[in-house]
């Protein structure tokens, strides 16, 4: 992904309601596959 990719998706993780730590733990999840960091699919 390039920068433009990246900016996009948060734009629109922002848009859909994502809050700020469950961006951080999502893209955590993308770039080291630790289950820890790994979306659970819940609506906040």
């Amino acid at each position: 992904m390039n920068m433009q990719e990246v900016a996009r998706l948060l734009i629109g993780l922002r848009a859909d309601g994502w809050s700020e730590k469950k961006i951080n733990d999502f893209l955590l999840f993308i770039e080291t596959g630790d289950e820890q960091y790994k979306p659970n699919g819940e609506k906040e």
